[in-house]
């Protein structure tokens, strides 16, 4: 479906996603079935307010945003709430405040992690750490080597959540800087290789933190024509990732993408467009049974208003 007739179509709680359960740790005779709820959002580019004119005129704005999470929220037990990059840089409310009021929206918003997209380096690297202090949440960044720089000891690699009886492994990516941002914006961090950082990653979760769910938070862009380290090209060349939560391209997609990977089993990929008109929903289903198969895999239009494009 093209980007186009799928902002026509689409609301802003937009998708809600069955995913592919996996053989789960610990205590799992009692019960038939878990279900966990994964919202997302990527590349807001300090979207405050609902477009004014234009494409997307009325649509976005963290207001509904906000309004939709809380819905969820009260029918759904339990829920994670993800950001993949790009929080800053768009409106006049980045270049007045610095980004001091996209964390503090989301930090309302109860977001439970983010990743670092380029843009949230325009700034500067000192600007991004002058705004830490109002996010209430984590940055999880696994291949941002900040150890020489003021974000030193400020990100994590990754980070374990607990959701009744599931355990979820997120760990973060990040596009590469160089010939993208300015050496002045990022200084001393250091780049490394998105795919061997993510084989590393889910490894440890998968099995040293004996996670049941493992995501990644990647703001490497959904899919290029050249061999540039796309989302798609990560879940081919790892094992371990059962959902990858992109960003940095812009893409809207209808349903994830199911990519096999180094193992020849299934990886979800799905990215919520930009600028906050989507909200990313998928429906986890874990069969206590041990099955691989997906419970229920069908994309449907939830809450919200219509969307509708200016012709």
């Amino acid at each position: 479906m093209k980007r186009r007739t799928f902002v026509k179509k689409a609301s802003l709680g937009t998708l809600l996603i069955g995913g592919v359960a996996s053989p789960l740790s610990g205590m799992i005779a009692e019960r038939k079935q878990a279900k966990i709820t994964i919202l997302h959002t990527n590349d807001v580019h300090s979207r405050i307010e609902p477009f004014a004119r234009g494409r997307y005129a009325g649509q976005g704005g963290a207001i509904r945003r906000a309004q939709v999470i809380a819905q969820i929220r009260k029918k759904e037990e339990h829920v994670l709430l993800l950001d993949a990059g790009d929080i800053f840089q768009g409106t006049p409310y980045f270049n007045y405040f610095g980004g001091e009021l996209e964390f503090k929206l989301m930090s309302e918003m109860q977001y439970d992690a983010a990743t670092i997209g380029n843009h949230d380096f325009d700034a500067g690297i000192d600007g991004l750490a002058k705004q830490l202090p109002h996010a209430n949440f984590p940055f999880l960044s696994s291949n941002y080597d900040f150890s020489d720089t003021i974000m030193a000891g400020k990100t994590k690699p990754y980070q374990v959540f607990k959701k009744g009886p599931i355990r979820i492994g997120v760990f973060g990516l990040g596009i590469a800087l160089e010939g993208l941002v300015p050496k002045v914006l990022y200084k001393n961090t250091r780049y490394l290789d998105p795919v061997l950082k993510a084989t590393e990653m889910a490894h440890r979760l998968r099995y040293d933190e004996r996670c049941d769910y493992v995501v990644c938070l990647s703001h490497l862009g959904y899919n290029y024509r050249d061999a540039s380290i796309s989302d798609m090209i990560l879940a081919k060349r790892t094992a371990d990732i059962d959902l990858i939560i992109g960003g940095h391209s812009h893409t809207f997609l209808d349903a994830p993408t199911v990519v096999k990977n180094g193992q020849d089993k299934p990886v979800l990929i799905n990215q919520a467009g930009w600028g906050g008109i989507i909200l990313g929903r998928l429906d986890i289903y874990f069969d206590w049974s041990g099955k691989s198969d997906c419970t229920y895999c069908e994309n449907i239009l939830v809450g919200g208003a219509v969307l509708r494009e200016k012709t």
